[in-house]
């Protein structure tokens, strides 16, 4: 990464192009983001919000990024009526963009409704992942285990055991995503962010009648389908890309059900994700996920 020092002078016109995101450097090493702009440039595509430029001044790094229109699950609640068709059309962008990412062999970590935006300049709007903090190159040679940060809710069991990570890693932040649009609540969500863990590597959730109803048996099954224990018994995002809810394997417009849903709970799901902090570690969630599930992990 080429380290540019004249961010003061060139702030006002970066501002018409894009959004700067600012890194103290008392809180990551300038090589960890450099990780990410190395990252952000490999996997350059229309699916991956661009890197413009990069700054450094005394104290912060600057990361100058093009300006996205808005976030996907604030996009969805704006309209009177949403679809389950709307929905599996956007968690099939959001596959695809993966697909672009896992053929590059890196692996975003981090995915959840905050980092995936909309694009609404193209003629049909589509997906943008955004922050590629935690995103990693994953090799043959090396295996990678990454720390969890902050809130579980999106994490598969991996990240919260400390085992290594793969590119399934994201798939099944996908199927949450997928139930969390479907239903407007949280499949392992509980008391506390451990409990939290608990749920998720005890594969504990379910499909109550009072939050699916009106949703088709075809997009539950895409979402048991990805939400699976084993990393390795997960589809690929190619895979899950021919699964006939998402329809690129040709799905026919009986098969999606034609029951608005219910945007009020995901109106209020999003108002809870906007006070939380991911800053924090999860205290000691090894040991309280092995103590509470009899040491099976």
């Amino acid at each position: 990464v080429q380290w540019k020092e004249n961010f003061e002078t060139s702030f006002s016109e970066l501002l018409e192009i894009g959004a700067v995101k600012f890194v103290s450097k008392k809180m990551l090493k300038k090589e960890q983001v450099a990780h990410e702009a190395d990252i952000l440039r490999q996997v350059q595509s229309q699916q991956v919000v661009a890197l413009l430029d990069a700054y450094e001044s005394p104290t912060f790094l600057m990361l100058v990024l093009e300006l996205e229109d808005g976030r996907l699950l604030d996009y969805l609640v704006a309209h009177d009526e949403l679809m389950e068709e709307k929905v599996a059309f956007f968690i099939r962008e959001t596959l695809e963009a993966l697909q672009h990412l896992h053929t590059c062999r890196v692996a975003h970590l981090d995915l959840k409704p905050e980092n995936i935006m909309v694009d609404l300049r193209s003629q049909t709007p589509g997906v943008k992942l955004v922050d590629f903090g935690d995103a990693v190159q994953l090799t043959a040679h090396r295996r990678y285990v990454h720390l969890l940060l902050g809130n579980p809710e999106f994490a598969a069991p991996e990240l919260i055991r400390g085992t290594p990570v793969s590119v399934s890693t994201d798939v099944w932040s996908v199927g949450v995503l997928a139930y969390v649009l479907l239903s407007g609540v949280s499949p392992f969500l509980d008391e506390s962010p451990e409990e939290t863990c608990v749920n998720i590597c005890r594969l504990d959730f379910c499909f109550p009648d009072e939050y699916f109803q009106g949703v088709s048996q075809a997009a539950k099954d895409f979402v048991t389908s990805v939400i699976q224990q084993d990393p390795r018994k997960r589809p690929s995002a190619t895979s899950c890309l021919q699964h006939p809810w998402v329809g690129r394997g040709g799905v026919h417009g009986g098969d999606y059900s034609k029951t608005p849903l219910d945007t009020t709970r995901l109106s209020t799901f999003i108002d809870r994700r906007k006070q939380l902090h991911d800053v924090r570690p999860v205290t000691n969630i090894k040991g309280l996920v092995s103590s509470s599930m009899g040491n099976t992990l």
